[in-house]
């Protein structure tokens, strides 16, 4: 993600406390960016993320703790955006629990780097979603593979070669053709039918 990517995010900023909204709203719209939301409610916070679909949520840890972090989860569940928690001191307990629902980073109230730290959170969670991308596309062309191996009782080597070779006379991509294979292999025979005669 380039400079120019963060100069201006949506952000969907949620705390239990709307006097913390309303501190935090200023600093977000001074670092360039625009506040698409502003939650309260954990009933509310899913819906609207999947609605606003944000560049970034920040999460303030209010006067409730399992506040913050169910919001984080409904965050999480419903976004592809990253989460960074705010808090107002350093706090280990909170930091763990909030990394076990999702978030990506937290910065506290005496941060002054605020940017920077969001710079990085955007740059962690696109390299995340490029290696889920690509763990993705391994595990369907694997299956390909084993569909390929079991129909035409070939090895692994040869399997990847067939796939391959179908994707280059075809010109698409490997992971194309793999999904094609695995999408419809239950159409076709389990063993393949003798010549016709």
């Amino acid at each position: 993600m380039s400079e120019r990517e963060t100069e201006h995010l949506r952000v969907l900023i949620a705390n239990e406390r709307a006097d913390r909204l309303a501190l935090v709203a200023p600093v977000v719209a001074a670092l360039g960016h625009e506040v698409i939301a502003r939650e309260i409610e954990v009933e509310d916070v899913g819906a609207v993320t999947a609605r606003e679909r944000p560049d970034v949520a920040l999460v303030g840890l209010g006067q409730s703790s399992e506040h913050a972090l169910t919001l984080i989860e409904r965050i999480v569940r419903e976004a592809a955006c990253p989460v960074i928690a705010l808090i107002h001191a350093p706090d280990p307990a909170f930091v763990r629990e909030a990394s076990k629902r999702g978030v990506f980073a937290y910065v506290t109230d005496a941060d002054e780097h605020w940017q920077s730290s969001i710079d990085i959170v955007l740059r962690r969670f696109a390299e995340y979603h490029e290696l889920e991308g690509a763990f993705g596309r391994r595990a369907v062309t694997e299956r390909a593979k084993g569909i390929l191996m079991e129909r035409h009782s070939v090895d692994e080597t040869d399997a990847f070669a067939m796939l391959r070779e179908h994707a280059r006379t075809t010109n698409r991509k490997l992971v194309d053709v793999a999904n094609a294979i695995v999408d419809g292999h239950r159409l076709l025979p389990r063993h393949p039918k003798g010549p016709a005669l």
